[in-house]
């Protein structure tokens, strides 16, 4: 079971992102769906508030909020003063059971389709079938809670962009695995920058799942970017020049920093005289060219 900081952490994370990915699902579709599958009343409660902090944006759309869980017995109660408060066109389904029922939940509600927004916190092993339902055809985003790493996993369920870190929480205890499925570079942007904001507010670094050192980062300030910096190196020395764009997302699918420390590491790299760029001047520019220098 979660401990109280884990869940915190979680309910925080699952706040801020709810709070990108909606407006922007509301803007390209009619119908957009939350999936709430293993989060705790609170979390629940969050996350029905962050709907209704939008209901100006509802207007002529249709949300529904599937709340999948080991029903508490105030949980009902709790989720009913919210709903009263919601707008005719979110409508909230709060079902029995585990996290793996995911896909019959979503069956269920009709939300085949529509952009649809997964929370999952797993504390067993991950399904094919639960993560296929999530990935929605090519409208789902999934944002999982497991206790080891699942990329491998996303990536076979049809999630062609993953990231994934390891939070560990100011008294060094490692809260499992966040991992972050999704189709979009903007919402992978969304997800690290969220995961960095609620780092700094709660104290929590972050390291690699797949780092064998485990050495952390500090999200809180500046963060160091010397390991950013010769990821970036091996990945040209590897796979050759690559656009600017592309070294972006290796950063986010790859190591725990943001797609801005991209830009600020090889800033210092161009700096150093360690790669060369397409311009001698001016911001760097997604389809501008980075080769090694040397």
């Amino acid at each position: 079971m979660p401990t109280d900081r884990t869940t915190d952490f979680l309910r925080e994370l699952l706040v801020r992102q709810l709070a990108t990915w909606l407006p922007a699902a509301l803007h390209r579709s009619r119908r957009a769906a939350v999936a709430l599958a293993g989060a705790d009343a609170d979390g629940a409660v969050a996350a029905l508030r962050v709907v209704a902090a939008h209901a100006d944006q509802l207007r002529g759309r249709q949300v529904t909020v599937l709340v999948l869980a080991d029903v508490a017995a105030d949980l009902p109660a709790r989720l009913g003063p919210i709903e009263a408060e919601l707008p005719a066109e979110v409508t909230v389904h709060l079902l029995p059971g585990a996290p793996d029922r995911l896909p019959v939940a979503v069956k269920a509600a009709g939300a085949a389709g529509a952009p649809l927004f997964s929370f999952v916190d797993l504390p067993g092993p991950v399904t094919p079938k639960l993560l296929t339902a999530a990935t929605n055809g090519r409208t789902g985003e999934l944002l999982l809670h497991a206790g080891s790493s699942a990329r491998a996993a996303l990536v076979s369920a049809g999630f062609p962009l993953v990231a994934e870190v390891t939070p560990v929480l100011p008294d060094g205890e490692a809260a499992g695995v966040i991992a972050f499925g999704s189709r979009s570079d903007r919402s992978l942007e969304a997800v690290r920058d969220s995961l960095w904001a609620v780092g700094a507010d709660l104290g929590v670094r972050y390291r690699d799942p797949a780092d064998p050192m485990g050495a952390t980062v500090d999200v809180a300030g500046d963060p160091d970017l010397e390991p950013l910096a010769r990821e970036l190196l091996a990945e040209l020395r590897e796979g050759g020049p690559r656009p600017v764009t592309e070294l972006r997302r290796h950063t986010l699918t790859t190591t725990v920093y943001r797609a801005a420390d991209a830009n600020r590491a090889l800033t210092d790299l161009l700096d150093a005289g360690d790669v060369r760029r397409d311009r001698e001047t001016g911001r760097l520019a997604g389809d501008e060219i980075i080769t090694l220098a040397r």
